[in-house]
């Protein structure tokens, strides 16, 4: 949004297409790092080795390291956003098909608004509600076969558990928004690192190192580009846009996927999966990207200008001359 929230910031919107195609491109290099790592073994090495990247600037930049209440938040957010969603889903993905787990992961935009009006933070909005099911519809079309339906009980508690969290740490990345990302994902990262590290310990699993270079390319690149970079881009687009709004490129996901398997790795592009994704854009469009959703992220973007509730504690780039504050919906 400009300083009148009238129009978005292009770069923001650019954030947002960029971190949807590197979302999907880490489907397909997690399939390559899980031929030779355990699930939560690789997750450990991916974020570990992330988090060790944002350490390093820290304190190349001299950053304040939070302490307090922000601190706390920054540790919630971690094991939000990198150990309880990851940890959840690879589990229940043992247990039901992957089409079957998008689909469910897929309602995050609208768990994320449910959950921002539970608190406080957005108005709910029937444009916001009809976007995200149309592109809950959209991932339906695109990843589910006939015989695919099969739901244990566990598995879609484990599921809905995940994407709760998940959206949950959508609105507690809105309210770190305004610190250095590279502060918050470095503290954020190191929480949900050790709690990954945690789960492979009691489910028992290897930790070997890859071998095979397509492997090895695969954990470099979810560590550079598809944790390191994708986060930041994820809490900058935070920085400008409402959390629901925000949570719609986790829905763009699967539809960048399916465009880089056929670029990558000549996998076919089916009917279904072009009539999904087209309802998955149209989806997106309504809830994030058109003229009226930018307006709603706008005014979000005032109101947390104004502080109020929304305030959470932190500390003014500007020192004393202005009072302190950091930012729910708002920079």
């Amino acid at each position: 949004m400009n300083e009148h929230g009238q129009s978005p910031s292009r770069l923001a919107l650019l954030a947002f297409l960029v971190a949807s195609v590197i979302g999907g491109a880490n489907f397909l290099a997690v399939r390559l790092s899980n031929r030779e790592l355990a699930p939560f073994w690789g997750a450990t090495l991916r974020f570990g080795g992330a988090a060790a990247l944002f350490v390093v600037i820290a304190f190349a930049q001299r950053l304040r390291w939070p302490r307090g209440r922000e601190l706390a938040l920054n540790a919630i957010y971690g094991a939000l956003a990198f150990a309880v969603s990851y940890a959840l889903m690879y589990w229940a993905l043992v247990r039901v098909t992957a089409g079957v787990a998008v689909i469910v992961f897929a309602v995050a935009p609208l768990s994320t608004l449910l959950l921002a009006a539970a608190q406080g933070l957005e108005r709910l909005r029937l444009r916001g509600i009809l976007g995200a099911l149309l592109a809950v519809a959209g991932i339906g079309s695109i990843t589910i076969a006939p015989g695919d339906i099969v739901l244990p009980l566990s598995a879609l508690a484990a599921m809905l558990a995940a994407t709760l969290s998940a959206a949950q740490a959508i609105i507690l990345g809105k309210r770190l928004s305004g610190n250095h990302p590279a502060m918050t994902n470095a503290v954020g990262m190191s929480v949900g690192t050790l709690l990954l590290l945690a789960c492979s310990a009691v489910a028992r699993e290897p930790w070997v190192l890859p071998r095979s270079a397509d492997a090895r390319w695969a954990v470099g690149y979810l560590v550079v580009l598809g944790s390191a970079g994708l986060f930041v881009l994820i809490l900058f687009v935070s920085r400008h846009w409402t959390a629901s709004a925000s949570s719609y490129m986790f829905v763009l996901f699967p539809v960048a996927t399916i465009g880089l398997g056929a670029l990558v790795a000549d996998e076919p592009i089916t009917a279904s999966a072009v009539a999904g994704a087209a309802l998955v854009m149209l989806g997106v469009w309504i809830g994030a990207l058109s003229p009226a959703a930018r307006r709603v992220s706008g005014a979000g973007r005032r109101l947390g200008e104004r502080g109020g509730e929304e305030r959470v504690v932190g500390q003014s780039p500007r020192g004393s001359e202005e009072p302190e504050r950091t930012h729910v919906l708002g920079p």
